[in-house]
C-alpha cells in the first residue's frame, strides 16, 4: 500500500512539475521536441510491425501453397 501511495505521489508531483515547465517558452519547445521524437519512434515501430506482418503473411501463404501442392501430388 505504501508503494502505491508513493507512486501516486510521484506521478502527481511529476504532473505538476511538467505543467509548470510547459508554461515557459523553453519548456514548451522541450515538450514539443519530445513529442516529435516520440511520434517518430512510434511511426518507426508501426512501420516495422507492418513490414514484419507482411513478411509473415507472405510466408504463411507460401506454406499453404506448398501444402496444397504436396496434397495434390500425393493423390
Amino acid at each position: 500500500m505504501k508503494n502505491i501511495l508513493l507512486l501516486i505521489t510521484g506521478a502527481a508531483i511529476g504532473f505538476v512539475a511538467a505543467h509548470q515547465i510547459n508554461k515557459t517558452p523553453e519548456g514548451r519547445r522541450f515538450f514539443e521536441e519530445v513529442d516529435s521524437r516520440v511520434g517518430e519512434f512510434t511511426g518507426a515501430v508501426v512501420d516495422g510491425y507492418k513490414a514484419r506482418e507482411a513478411e509473415l503473411r507472405a510466408a504463411v501463404a507460401e506454406a499453404e501453397e506448398t501444402i496444397a501442392d504436396l496434397k495434390r501430388a500425393a493423390e
